[in-house]
């Protein structure tokens, strides 16, 4: 068995956030309904921790099952992005309004440098953050041990190294991606240079996507951002280190590889009988540039509150993501058809039109024409096969796999 933290919901937070629409109204002392049922829940990434604090929000238990002895094992302290731009609402508003506390660390940034793909440097500034710099792993400060820490004060109980493969009651599925639409590569760092945030579009760079570096307070990120070519990973994260080291003057000390991987595609379903998939697991996430993370958030906040309901939460992802997921794959086969051409042309022009972060919710705006262009696009089964088997209880079916296997063995027995 794996090591379990119990979490004792504070009253304090017991009355922040509001029941869902509907929920019984008899509670115990601390804001729990008498006789509430469980919501399970099999990973404690970000979008199944925030599906765990809106099932105790809303009053009922919720475990959480990770396989890793900790959160935040699959990142090694690297920076991330929470994108400001899909709406107009602030981000961490948002997030606050569904009982998320920016209790990690999180830097604002107004501005960072554009590398066209002639690698021309463009400097853009907008008058609200454009996204929040935020950490991910298992240290203090992280985005990770964040949310961990308010699941834990919400009353959540947290299994650590338990694989959870079944959910015979039903549950929400937080598993993360289960294959790679795109990979990020690079190194963790420390370094005497001065906070800033740069990105790189070349093809000779990041293949379909860019390149990064941030900095902030001694530490740094570096990686490239790749949609195609993954097996020469090694070759475009040189590359991208020298063209750093070349443009900005990159410097580090103890550097640390790291990779991850994203998964994104037209979602039509994100729920398989009484199974919720949140986050990266149904693909929701940003194919243009891959800032997921609000995505995941959401996802899983819109699971928990309704208990685990598939219809609601069929509802509620439709009407608040379905937009921001098919547009911005629309966004995607746009950047891919422009190449290096186009995409110089439209940075130069960004630099020219203003704010960026304006000029991003008019990319991410769901237009008509590219809601339209979408139903289009190719989506993909949700468990990798169209037909999962009846009954299945399984948080990613193999049933399937199981059968195709055992046929073999039932012919030469002669079943």
């Amino acid at each position: 068995m794996g090591e379990v933290h119990r979490g004792v919901r504070s009253p304090a937070r017991a009355h922040r956030r509001s029941p869902v629409p509907g929920a019984a109204a008899v509670t115990g002392p601390a804001g729990e309904r008498v006789n509430a049922p469980t919501l399970e829940v099999v990973g404690a990434g970000p979008s199944g921790l925030s599906a765990a604090l809106a099932a105790r929000a809303a009053g009922a238990r919720a475990t959480v099952y990770e396989k890793r002895p900790d959160v935040g094992m699959r990142f090694h302290g690297d920076f991330q992005g929470l994108e400001n731009w899909t709406s107009d609402t602030d981000v961490l508003d948002e997030l606050a309004g569904v009982g998320i506390d920016a209790n990690f660390d999180c830097r604002p940034v107004y501005e960072f440098v554009c590398f066209d793909p002639g690698g021309r440097a463009h400097g853009v500034r907008s008058g609200r953050p454009i996204f929040y710099l935020v950490r991910r792993g298992s240290d203090a400060g992280t985005l990770d041990q964040g949310l961990k820490a308010q699941a834990l004060q919400a009353g959540v109980e947290i299994h650590f190294s338990e694989r959870r493969r079944r959910l015979e009651a039903g549950g929400i599925v937080a598993e993360g991606p289960h294959r790679a639409d795109a990979i990020a590569a690079g190194y963790q760092f420390e370094t005497d240079m001065a906070d800033g945030c740069y990105g790189a579009m070349s093809e000779a760079l990041a293949p379909g996507g860019y390149s990064y570096l941030l900095v902030d307070r001694g530490r740094g990120t570096i990686a490239t951002c790749m949609f195609a070519d993954f097996h020469n990973e090694r070759q475009y994260v040189e590359r991208t280190v020298a063209f750093f080291r070349r443009t900005v003057g990159l410097q580090w000390r103890d550097p640390r590889r790291f990779g991850g991987s994203g998964n994104f595609h037209r979602v039509a379903t994100a729920s398989v009988g009484d199974h919720l998939y949140v986050g990266e697991a149904p693909g929701f996430q940003d194919g243009l540039f891959g800032f997921g993370l609000r995505y995941a958030l959401l996802s899983g906040y819109l699971a928990g509150r309704g208990g685990g309901s598939p219809e609601a939460y069929d509802r509620a992802w439709r009407a608040r993501l379905a937009g921001l997921n098919a547009v911005s794959l629309v966004n995607r086969r746009l950047f891919e058809v422009l190449g290096d051409r186009g995409r110089r042309f439209v940075i130069r022009r960004a630099v020219a039109g203003g704010d960026p972060r304006v000029l991003l919710q008019r990319i991410y705006a769901p237009a008509a024409w590219k809601l339209a262009v979408a139903r289009w696009l190719p989506s993909r089964p949700l468990l990798g096969h169209a037909d999962p088997v009846q009954g299945c209880e399984c948080t990613w079916c193999r049933c399937h796999r199981d059968a195709t296997a055992s046929a073999p063995e039932r012919r030469r027995s002669g079943a």
